[in-house]
């Protein structure tokens, strides 16, 4: 019998929970929910959803009080929680007691904030895994029927963005979406395209050199290990035009692109796929997908909440751990 996929219910105030018990309930594959036992419950109760067989429960801390898993209002034991629930989750994969790590919604600041061993650092899910898998470079990418797009860097502020590009990161972001279209797409050949950081890819210069300088090289060295790594029929074009590559991107004329910072990526991810986009952690000795989308502190606990994002991951890492 395979392996189940690992979920980590995210923040206990949110819609995280609500989302892992619709997704489970409706998966074919194995899972195991990380998260409070008692809140599981009543959750699944509440929205009439019978769990099978293929679905159990592992709790990794205390349960917590109703009042520290308050819908909308996160708590800072709910914080500690929930990295508590990623971290057991990750155990339960590296372990071999599980294949794949889905995660759940979480709040950065309820975490950072919760005073839990490590959390004052905490930035994202991405972040957080490479440091605990001691993983030389991770990439941060989003999945769905429309778009598959890579971040070559991830939760910084905007004016630390620039120095964060380099030839290596935007190599690095370039090789493993190619990598991932490629097992997502055995056959056929693919386009990629790397966005310029500067309006109009920097107009020749005109409106910034960090195209020329910094992201030319980073996609000539991605195509050598791509070459290395046989990836044949992929093509890497740029630096382009964001806007222009998104475009072509969306009509189907490119197979992914790789953008600069966050918002480049998430923008266009969400005007078109949002609610069944996945996120995917590239470049980790695990498979690790996620839903697209927050905590949803205004729609915890009414019953609400859109599973499709939940459902897309699991599938996901059911595909890619097959």
């Amino acid at each position: 019998m395979r392996a189940p996929i690992a979920v980590s219910c995210g923040c206990p105030s949110g819609v995280g929970v609500e989302i892992a018990v619709r997704a489970a309930a409706r998966t074919r594959a194995r899972v195991v929910l990380v998260g409070d036992a008692r809140q599981i419950a009543e959750t699944a109760a509440r929205l009439g959803v019978t769990l099978a067989s293929t679905v159990t429960v592992s709790q990794p801390v205390r349960a917590l009080a109703p009042r520290d898993r308050r819908p909308g209002a996160p708590s800072q034991a709910g914080g500690r929680a929930q990295l508590a629930y990623v971290d057991h989750a990750l155990d339960l994969v590296t372990s071999g007691h599980a294949r794949a790590l889905a995660t759940g919604p979480v709040s950065k600041e309820a975490i950072a904030t919760s005073g839990a061993a490590g959390a004052a650092g905490f930035r994202g899910h991405t972040e957080h895994l490479q440091a605990r898998l001691g993983a030389d470079e991770v990439v941060m990418a989003f999945v769905s029927k429309r778009l598959a797009t890579s971040l070559v860097t991830t939760h910084l502020p905007l004016a630390e963005v620039p120095r964060a590009i380099t030839p290596a990161s935007v190599a690095s972001a370039t090789f493993w979406l190619a990598s991932l279209l490629r097992r997502l797409r055995p056959e056929g050949r693919l386009r990629v395209a790397v966005a310029g950081l500067n309006p109009h890819a920097g107009e020749g210069g005109l409106l910034g050199d960090e195209e020329a300088r910094v992201i030319a090289p980073g996609v000539a060295t991605a195509a050598r290990r791509a070459a290395a790594a046989g990836l044949g029929g992929v093509s890497l074009e740029g630096p382009i035009g964001a806007e222009t590559a998104y475009r072509l991107a969306a009509r189907g004329e490119l197979a992914g692109v790789v953008a600069m910072y966050h918002d480049q990526a998430t923008v266009p991810m969400k005007l078109l796929s949002f609610g069944d986009a996945v996120n995917i952690s590239l470049g980790l000795p695990i498979v690790r997908t996620s839903v697209d989308h927050g905590t949803g502190y205004d729609k915890a606990g009414t019953g609400t909440a859109d599973p499709r994002g939940m459902l897309s991951a699991l599938r996901l890492a059911d595909a890619l751990t097959r």
